[in-house]
């Protein structure tokens, strides 16, 4: 057997990535010194798989941003915008400024759209086609790597590349008039010329990372797929291509999958371990299955004893030798290493693994299936201990979800009879501006929490510290003219691990980062047991901030969906049941706040669509559960209360029922790098409740001009009741500068001054 892995993280063990390419955008090291700290990630990560005893050693899986990101530059798939960038920059300032934006005093360019990698909280840059377009060799990174590798492995490495359907299927069409997968023929001119370059270097393997084999296919994409392969594998018959699905089944697209002429199918088992008997049944009898056994999207240790199981079912039927043993998808998704976690306790840490010790627990896999029962025997002692730990139930919380009736899930009134309570009460003007709740974490509140770490201040010293931190930001947001206040959340590391540290049921690592987009790395919080609330967790800030200021002061909350999506969730009892857990607790806390005279609160759910399974079929279970978890949580208050919600990087069109079942007052969403494109399904469902299209990309440093907002607000109130209209960022404003942020928000509240003026 061959032990395959899929993909590395690769913001390094200590995030070395994330800081130089910060470092590199704000001018403090140069192009060479990033290239450094790239080359570094990679020899480690390299270095580590070698030792771990991994066959099949991934090279490419590396990238300074985004993989697909990376796969646009590769085929100069170049939007015309930044032309001039192309025939003026180097390679890396023009990559970078197709994510994050461009400006300086000849250029003002928009970054490409941003939006979630399948179910995952990862972000990716959203490839733009045209027409007719025609593709060519750019970027020679995979082809640069691949050589690297193989000098630092002295063994040939296994390229890995977005494949040529995936890759046009995660893009969007720019103008009517064609499908994107029309243009497949001219992008597989540049994989072919790729790949010709990757063999006569010594390629032996490639991995074609295909993740829509686990979707909904048309016809006419299932034919892609076929004509793709078909013509990859005739023109390098002796190259052997490994064909990866993951993030789910291929369910009716095995057939299809099965039947190209690759060399070998990676499934993912820990997600789907249904779908093994099926294609056992139907494999070619020369093709290779690589087995994902190993979760690569959670940080539970393996249960060997199912994993082996599967193991012998494959080896019964195909032989040892066409067997490969990996992860079920790319390691990207998981920290690094456990080893350093020294805060977590001996009891729960005995039951995780992250990405170093996943590749070790592919390398027992194949010596238990090769003989060795002591490996076996010890992981089941571990996996035991975790299933009878007393850490994990707790029969108060479990009793309160199944008493959950339909007063728990209903306000007292509809919107209609809410909206004029609410007018009555806060008596704003048309196009109010807010935004969506944090304020730039500058490096004097990095040293605040690092400072209280280290024990170097106090608790109170820190206390005093953030409040007058707020009070500057609530004076700042009074001085530009924002109608609806936030207390900037300068109390908080993160809208998740902040709410986690305060619930029981959680627990929280040192060094546990994970890449979200570009530079931006989080620290999911695990969930390992029973969620309870104990006590207020966010009351006393939102108190505090109301009593500074004569404007409404929003209490900020992160929702219950998005608390389960972005944590590390126990996998022994369904989503649904945590989920309704953690609402019961937000419940808790909503009523707090407005007991404690906050009249408006916020409950984000950015990761609602997120967390849609990849099939429709599925659809419709997990909103049921989702929406009505949101409701648990929001629907505990007086009807003058407002209920707001924010959700980014989301295609609504599908979903769009679902969030009005939501039945929040106010609901947020990113529309600026659409171009207020995102509306449309709004629009065409005719929702009823009060909407904030965002008019600022907060991901990018640029500062939009008026005109540039007025114009997408303009756009907005074209197509929606102007009277429902907010004004606001696309997302929090965490990652941004003082000065680009206060700028910025000037400009927007003289956007809506503008609109006012207009439509009174």
């Amino acid at each position: 057997m061959l032990n395959n892995n899929l993909g590395m993280p690769r913001i390094g063990f200590n995030r070395e990535l994330k800081k130089a390419c910060e470092n590199y955008w704000a001018g403090k090291i140069s192009r060479d010194e990033l290239l450094r700290t790239g080359e570094l990630v990679r020899k480690v990560n390299l270095e580590l798989q070698l030792k771990a005893g991994i066959d099949l050693i991934p090279c490419n899986d590396f990238s300074f941003y985004d993989q697909v990101l990376d796969a646009s530059l590769m085929t100069a798939n170049i939007p015309q915008r930044y032309y001039d960038l192309l025939k003026q920059n180097t390679e890396m300032d023009l990559y970078f400024a197709m994510a994050r934006g461009y400006q300086d005093e000849n250029h003002d360019i928009t970054a490409m759209e941003m939006t979630k990698w399948f179910d995952t909280n990862y972000h990716y840059i959203v490839p733009e086609f045209h027409k007719g377009q025609s593709f060519r060799l750019l970027s020679t990174k995979v082809i640069n790597e691949f050589k690297e590798a193989k000098k630092i492995l002295g063994k040939t490495p296994k390229p890995v590349m977005i494949g040529p359907v995936s890759y046009l299927l995660s893009g969007k069409e720019k103008e009517e008039g064609f499908h994107r997968i029309d243009l497949l023929d001219n992008l597989l001119l540049v994989y072919i010329e790729v790949v010709s370059i990757l063999q006569k270097n010594g390629a032996e393997w490639i991995q074609f990372d295909e993740p829509f084999l686990a979707m909904d296919l048309t016809e006419k994409e299932k034919g892609a797929f076929i004509r793709c392969y078909v013509e990859l594998c005739n023109n390098f018959p002796e190259l052997k291509i490994i064909l990866a699905s993951y993030f789910g089944g291929l369910k009716e697209n095995m057939k299809l999958a099965v039947s190209l002429p690759v060399t070998a199918i990676h499934v993912d088992l820990a997600k789907a371990p249904e779908q093994l008997g099926y294609i056992l049944n139907i494999l070619s009898d020369k093709m290779y299955l690589s087995l994902g056994v190993v979760d690569g999207r959670n940080i539970w240790k393996n249960d060997y004893q199912k994993s082996i199981s599967l193991i012998k079912q494959a080896v019964d039927k195909l032989g040892k030798n066409r067997i490969m043993i990996a992860p079920s998808c790319s390691l990207l998704h998981v920290p690094y290493d456990l080893d350093g976690e020294t805060g977590i306790s001996p009891e729960i840490k005995n039951w995780m693994a992250f990405a170093k010790q996943k590749l070790t627990e592919v390398n027992e896999l194949s010596a238990i299936i090769n003989g060795n029962t002591a490996l076996l025997e010890k992981n089941k002692s571990a996996v035991n201990d975790r299933r009878n730990s007393g850490l994990i139930h707790n029969k108060a919380v479990i009793e309160r979800v199944e008493n959950i009736d339909e007063n728990d899930i209903h306000r007292k009134n509809g919107f209609d009879i809410r909206r004029q309570k609410q007018q009555d009460e806060f008596k704003f003007p048309l196009f109010p501006t807010t935004t969506i709740g944090s304020f730039p974490q500058t490096k004097e509140v990095r040293r605040l929490r690092a400072s209280l770490r280290k024990n170097e201040i106090t608790n109170e010293e820190y206390k005093k510290a953030i409040e007058l931190l707020t009070e500057t930001c609530i004076r700042i947001q009074e001085e530009i003219g924002i109608d609806v206040l936030v207390h900037g959340e300068f109390e908080r590391n993160d809208m998740v691990e902040y709410f986690g540290e305060q619930l029981e049921g959680y627990v929280f690592t040192q060094n546990g980062w994970v890449q979200s987009y570009g530079s931006r790395c989080v620290k999911p919080p695990i969930i390992y047991g029973d969620i309870e609330r104990k006590n207020d967790m966010t009351v006393y800030w939102s108190k505090l901030a109301q009593s500074k200021t004569k404007k409404f002061m929003k209490g900020m909350l992160t929702g219950p969906v998005t608390i389960l999506q972005w944590s590390f969730v126990r996998d022994d009892q369904p989503r649904s049941e945590t989920a309704l857990q953690i609402a019961l607790a937000l419940r808790d806390e909503v009523k707090a706040l407005e007991e404690a005279g906050i009249k408006i609160i916020q409950i984000d759910e950015p990761a609602i669509r997120e967390g849609l399974p990849l099939r429709k079929s599925e659809w419709k279970a997990y909103l049921e559960w989702a929406v009505k978890a949101f409701r648990v949580a929001s629907s505990g208050v007086k009807d003058e209360t407002q209920i707001h919600t924010h959700m980014c990087y989301s295609e609504f069109n599908d979903i769009i029922d679902a969030i009005a079942q939501m039945d929040a007052d106010v609901i947020t969403i990113e529309t600026s790098r659409s171009q207020m494109e995102l509306l449309d399904a709004f629009v065409d469902f005719k929702y009823p409740n009060e909407i904030g299209p965002g008019v600022y990309d907060i991901h990018s440093p640029r500062v939009p001009a008026v005109d540039e907002m007025v114009g997408l607000l303009r756009k907005a109130a074209s197509l929606l009741p102007y009277q429902n209209i907010w004004v606001n960022p696309d997302c929090g404003l965490k990652t941004r500068k003082w000065e680009e942020t206060e700028a910025s928000l000037k400009n927007m509240v003289k956007a809506a001054q503008i609109m006012r003026a207009s439509y009174n």
